[in-house]
């Protein structure tokens, strides 16, 4: 059975965001085709077993200092894969873009999931930024093989790196609720509220959705799902808002609660401004969602232009005429909401999705056999 490390993902089966989520649903697919390798971030499991689910676990400690963490953790990662010689080796975050070129001097079979614009994102300002972008262009440079999440990422490594990928979406699953307690847990009734889901940073722009609701003549509510785990100036700003229309929860661990908030909200505000196939997207759309999106490439290549839902532009008063538009006699949010599986179903459920990376794998392990 060929083997496949997976690096730079906090680890299985810890979920903390769709990196993990990703691994998490791969492997668990494919687990009986390949021997899975994940390294684990150490210092998040408590309990460290050697094996779960028939998929192999190595924990290493990185260096706990903020922008270092995810690079030494790979790098401790990448050489104990290298003397371990797996057949793959697949790194996810082109942060990793060094390593990279260190396993093609031993011309193993390295790929890189791109993931995001990870440069554009506000919260890498000068340095960060600048290394961002050197080491998305490296990972383009010297992995073998190239995943994009979206036909729009492939694109732009096309344009900026002219380097080609494989387009792999990001999947979801689409199921119902077991209850719906959590609407009883915030006070709330179906269809009385909007709903944004994310973490609370700056290229999500709940700061300006929010702005744009609370000046809207909405009577609904708005509640904001999300924080981030660490104290910043943004994330404040918008956790000290004070309106009786905005009801902010936080995390909502429970992934039942959560998902009973996406399927009984009025329409769901989607801003997130950077990245390929976005997770919380694919979720509104699995959990039978009116999507507000704001208009950008990677939410037109999910929602199929208008077919699957409708744009804002970025402002304020943008997000005021979505609302007052959404809100008119004749907008058709019940039809959006009733077909909006649908498109999980025909491109993004994690069968196809584990499916294609099965493709995949075997025609790079033929090809650079």
């Amino acid at each position: 059975m060929k083997k496949i490390a997976i690096i730079g993902g906090r680890g299985y089966p810890y979920v903390y965001s769709g990196y993990e989520t990703f691994i998490k649903e791969l492997c668990e697919r494919l687990n009986d085709k390949y021997e899975f390798h994940i390294y684990c971030h150490a210092e998040l499991f408590e309990e460290k077993p050697k094996v779960v689910n028939g998929i192999h676990l190595h924990y290493h400690y990185g260096i706990n200092i903020k922008v270092l963490t995810q690079l030494s953790h790979s790098l401790f990662a990448t050489f104990h894969a290298f003397f371990a010689k797996h057949d793959v080796y697949f790194f996810v975050n082109t942060s990793n873009g060094p390593f990279g070129w260190f396993l093609n001097l031993f011309n193993r079979i390295t790929v890189i999931n791109t993931d995001g614009l990870e440069w554009k994102r506000p919260k890498w300002k000068g340095l960060g930024a600048k290394y961002f972008y050197w080491a998305s262009k490296l990972s383009a440079k010297t992995f073998k093989h190239l995943i994009a999440d979206s036909e729009e990422m492939r694109n732009i490594y096309l344009r900026k790196f002219n380097r080609d990928s494989t387009v792999i979406a990001y999947g979801a699953n689409v199921r119902k609720s077991q209850n719906s307690s959590a609407l009883e847990k915030f006070n709330l009734k179906k269809d009385s509220y909007y709903l944004i889901v994310g973490r609370l940073i700056p290229d999500n722009n709940s700061d300006l959705i929010i702005q744009g609701f609370i000046d809207s003549q909405t009577v609904k509510q708005l509640v904001v799902v999300g924080d981030i785990p660490f104290k910043d100036k943004y994330a404040e700003k918008i956790k000290s808002i004070k309106h009786e229309r905005i009801i902010l929860t936080g995390y909502v661990e429970n992934q039942n609660d959560l998902q009973v908030l996406y399927e009984n909200c009025f329409c769901y505000f989607h801003g997130h401004e950077y990245g390929g196939t976005n997770p919380t997207l694919l979720k509104a759309l699995a959990y039978g969602c009116c999507v507000l999106a704001l208009d950008t490439a990677f939410s037109r290549e999910v929602l199929n232009e208008e077919n699957y839902g409708t744009y804002f532009e970025k402002s304020v008063k943008e997000v005021e005429k979505v609302i007052e538009k959404v809100e008119t006699e004749d907008y058709p949010v019940q039809e959006y909401r009733n077909k909006s599986k649908e498109r999980i179903q025909s491109e993004y459920t994690w069968e196809k999705i584990a499916n294609q990376y099965d493709t995949f794998f075997n025609d790079i392990m033929g090809a650079d056999a």
